[in-house]
């Protein structure tokens, strides 16, 4: 359950890092939840099922 918490704590973090470095750099700007499912949909693909 924790590896489940700490993946969607990371993703939020990681969609703000995105979003925020896409602005400074006056590039379109993805949405929350585009960051976020491609973020989860990687880092599953890296651990596969070792996220306990």
């Amino acid at each position: 359950m924790e590896g489940i918490i700490a993946l969607v704590v990371t993703a939020l973090l990681c969609g703000f890092a995105v979003r925020w470095a896409a602005q400074r750099m006056r590039m379109p700007v993805p949405t929350w939840i585009a960051v976020f499912v491609v973020f989860v949909l990687v880092t599953l693909a890296l651990f596969g099922e070792r996220i306990e």
